[in-house]
């Protein structure tokens, strides 16, 4: 069972072999800590922290990205993946510029208060810039609990409890608290993989549970596997994306249509990107919006 001295040497696990990401330094502040949580929802870490820097040097505040054209926004975005969270972004840094002085707000209410900050990013740049006391919940984290805590191979499906499940693994003190929020999200990202789990570089292997039980299979609902991503909807969407980003001027629908030859798809992945908002459908042309 986890107690006290599993938490501690997980934190002491975290101090020393944490890698070494552009929002993990010292000077990092509040907004870059939620630019970069926006990235990090589908992203890897890897590539946000080639792309974190230069993205806070063109728009260091909200006020700044507040003010950018959102064509802009959305090249700069680039190949991060779903851009819908670029919008939400900048939809985020006005409602920061207008509601707060352009300032980010602290507590949990105010930043669930944003648009497009849910739940886990509001207490991620609570927990991991503020460094106040709040259960922070991902897929890493559930992964080593359902392990760890309860003996499970997997953690199947997201519920209510998951948050109850992490309470209760904090120590009472802020500080520490947030330094094993972080460790638990750590130790799933790089020791309690989903394949091929490391457990004897584990710091709370001793307490484990699932290696208790001898490692059980899983027997329960797992989650829902993403879709393939070659030829979907979703990659005609990009294609279209990627090409009004090469340019400076609007394309027709013919030179669409010579990148992504299937017509039927092609017009699907317009549609939703104009119903997103990022295109613009004109009469003979498809832009990015201004």
């Amino acid at each position: 069972m986890l107690g006290d001295r599993s938490t501690t040497a997980l934190a002491d696990w975290y101090r020393s072999s944490a890698r070494d990401l552009p929002w993990r330094r010292p000077d990092f502040d509040a907004w870059g800590t939620l630019v970069s949580e926006v990235m990090l929802q589908q992203t890897q870490a890897a590539r946000v922290a080639v792309e974190i820097d230069r993205w806070l040097a063109r728009w260091p505040t909200p006020a700044d990205l507040a003010d950018a054209p959102t064509h802009e926004v959305l090249r700069q975005w680039g190949t991060l993946g779903y851009p819908r969270r670029a919008l939400r972004l900048q939809d985020t840094a006005r409602a920061i510029v207008e509601r707060h002085g352009g300032e980010v707000p602290r507590d949990v209410p105010s930043l669930l208060a944003l648009p497009g900050v849910g739940d886990y990013t509001a207490r991620a740049v609570a927990v991991f810039h503020f460094g106040d006391r709040h259960p922070v919940v991902d897929t890493n984290v559930r992964r080593v609990v359902a392990r760890a805590v309860h003996g499970r191979g997997e953690a199947g499906p997201a519920a209510k409890r998951d948050l109850a499940d992490v309470e209760a693994l904090l120590p009472e003190g802020r500080a520490d608290a947030s330094v094993v929020s972080i460790a638990l999200m750590e130790l799933g990202a790089l020791v309690c993989t989903a394949r091929a789990p490391r457990c004897d570089e584990c710091p709370i292997a001793d307490a484990c549970a699932w290696r208790a039980a001898g490692y059980p299979p899983f027997e329960g609902k797992r989650a829902r596997r993403q879709a393939r991503f070659e030829g979907s909807d979703r990659q005609a969407r990009g294609t279209v994306l990627r090409a009004l980003r090469a340019v400076d001027v609007p394309l027709s629908p013919a030179e669409l249509h010579a990148r992504w030859h299937d017509a039927e798809q092609l017009e699907r992945a317009l549609a939703s990107l104009a119903a997103d908002g990022l295109i613009v459908r004109e009469a003979d042309a498809v832009r990015l919006p201004d």
